[in-house]
């Protein structure tokens, strides 16, 4: 009988370590709850938050080292101290509803190092939508009327062909305005309709885009003025943009086999090394290894420091040619990356992208 009592003392003292005040060995995450609810919320009102609150049931200090969210509208935050055994810590979740109507769940996961190492919680929600107000369907104000947008893009536009397209507006001023437009390029009408607004009259701005009488390739902006009852100002102007291809899409198998090519023999210069206020040049060699004629359309830089000039615009087939790029270095200073875009009637490679780059030295101050 002693043997069996000292048997059992044994075996108490082995595990009584773990049966202390029924705390678990170690830092111990235990949460009130693992999924929050906020019901219906109102996208006007803002961001809601809801504080997880957790117990450290462990007897080790507990120590919370990162926490994410499922997406960038949740936004979490938590107790960054050591959370000593017996004492509360929280994890704040604050959900922005702003422009997310309707339903979410989203996911919170928790990393500590406490049993369980990592904890996923849970938001869900119904954000009803805030009313929508004249700002918000017209957003572009330009003097006494408000627009959809301050900006005709029409895209791609094939050249030869027109493209139309509309431009919803309102009149938000107390009285009748007449619209109409100045300074308007001849590839482009604009319309009003009606030309004579009402307040609170809506209407819509007609806009026809003549590919045809554009003497260019590629992207392409203009500028016009709008007139009420009139009167120019300044700030009142509409941007039109659009880019102008060849029809491709449309060429057939053995039209593209006798289209031309264009190969270049490298499409990237590294200048190495330059100092401020200094030049440097590069040949980009390229060669028509097509049918019939390649024709240089377009070469444009992406900014003012880079000069480009190609040796001749139309290169019979098995003739090379080149494009001279000058890279000037100004006061700029540290890494350049510059790019130059070359349009052909190539189908295969319409658009070229070519590249300069290297190291602009500061000036030596000493």
């Amino acid at each position: 009988m002693k043997t069996l009592n000292k048997s059992v003392l044994a075996i108490f003292l082995c595990i009584a370590p773990f049966l202390v005040f029924g705390q678990q060995v170690g830092p111990n995450l235990a949460f009130e709850k693992k999924v929050y609810d906020f019901g219906d919320i109102k996208e006007e009102s803002g961001v809601a938050e809801y504080d997880f609150q957790f117990t450290n049931t462990g007897n080790q200090p507990l120590i919370i080292s990162q926490v994410t969210a499922s997406c960038g509208c949740t936004t979490p935050s938590w107790t960054k101290a050591p959370i000593k055994p017996g004492e509360k810590g929280y994890i704040k979740v604050a959900y922005d509803p702003k422009n997310r109507p309707n339903k979410f769940n989203k996911s919170i996961t928790v990393y500590s190092n406490g049993e369980p190492k990592v904890v996923s919680l849970r938001i869900t929600g119904n954000v009803i939508p805030k009313p929508r107000t004249i700002e918000d369907d017209y957003p572009y104000e330009m003097g006494p009327i408000r627009y959809k947008s301050n900006h005709f893009a029409f895209v791609k536009v094939i050249k030869d062909q027109t493209k139309t397209m509309n431009l919803a507006f309102i009149n938000t001023s107390g009285e009748t305005q007449t619209i109409t437009f100045d300074r308007v390029p001849d590839h482009l009408q604009l319309k009003a309709v009606p030309e004579t607004v009402k307040p609170n009259e809506k209407g819509i701005i007609e806009g026809r885009y003549d590919a045809s009488k554009v003497n260019d390739w590629g992207f392409v902006v203009d500028r016009v003025n709008i007139l009420y009852n009139g009167e120019s100002k300044p700030n009142n102007r509409m941007t039109i943009s659009a880019t102008i291809t060849e029809d491709f899409d449309g060429m057939s198998a053995a039209e593209r086999a006798r289209a031309p090519k264009i190969e270049f023999e490298e499409k990237v210069f590294n200048f190495g090394n330059m100092k401020q206020r200094a030049t440097v040049e590069h040949e980009f060699v390229f060669k028509n290894s097509g049918q019939s004629d390649l024709l240089i359309r377009k070469v444009s830089s992406s900014c003012g420091c880079t000069a480009v000039s190609p040796r001749e615009k139309t290169i019979k087939p098995g003739q090379s040619s080149s494009i001279k790029a000058i890279f000037s270095s100004g006061t700029r200073v540290g890494r350049q990356n510059k790019s130059i875009t070359i349009i052909t009637n190539d189908p295969a490679s319409p658009n070229v992208i070519l590249r300069v780059s290297g190291e602009v030295a500061a000036p030596d101050t000493k």
